[in-house]
Parts: C-alpha cells; sequence; structure tokens
C-alpha cells in the first residue's frame, strides 16, 4: 500500500477517534494519531489472529479501532 493511501487512512482514522472521543486535534494529530492506530489496530488483528484481506475498509476498521484504543489509553494517561 502506499504512503498516500496511508496517510489518507491515518487522517481518516485520527479524525474519526477525535471526533468519538470528543478530543480536538489539528490535521497534524490527526494524523499522527491515525497513523499510530494503524500499527495498533494490526498489532491487535496479528494477535486475535484475524483474518484481515487488507482491503482499504479493512484497513480503514483497524486503524480506527487502533486510533481510538490508544487515543483514549493517551488521556487516561495524562490525567
Amino acid at each position: 500500500m502506499g504512503i498516500i493511501i496511508w496517510i489518507v487512512i491515518g487522517l481518516i482514522a485520527g479524525a474519526v477517534a477525535h471526533r468519538v472521543l470528543d478530543s480536538r486535534g489539528g490535521f497534524l494529530g490527526s494524523l499522527v494519531v491515525g497513523l499510530i492506530g494503524a500499527l495498533v489496530g494490526g498489532k491487535i488483528a496479528e494477535l486475535l489472529d484475524l483474518n484481515v484481506t487488507g482491503g482499504f475498509i479493512d484497513q480503514l476498521v483497524l486503524a480506527t479501532v487502533g486510533a481510538i484504543l490508544s487515543l483514549f489509553v493517551w488521556r487516561k494517561i495524562r490525567s
């Protein structure tokens, strides 16, 4: 998957995570949260032995779940 697709997935996942958790974040914040979320979501899928085909929607769902989880944990650590 190209770097542009990763950036798009990261931005969408980060924006959704910020919206779900009612958090603030600009362009760069959403991108970072989304990319970290993609890594976290991929690791979770690997640990749970989920069969992910690697399509855009699959990657977006994994990245969004990972972004929400990582943003939630980050907020708990900071408070």
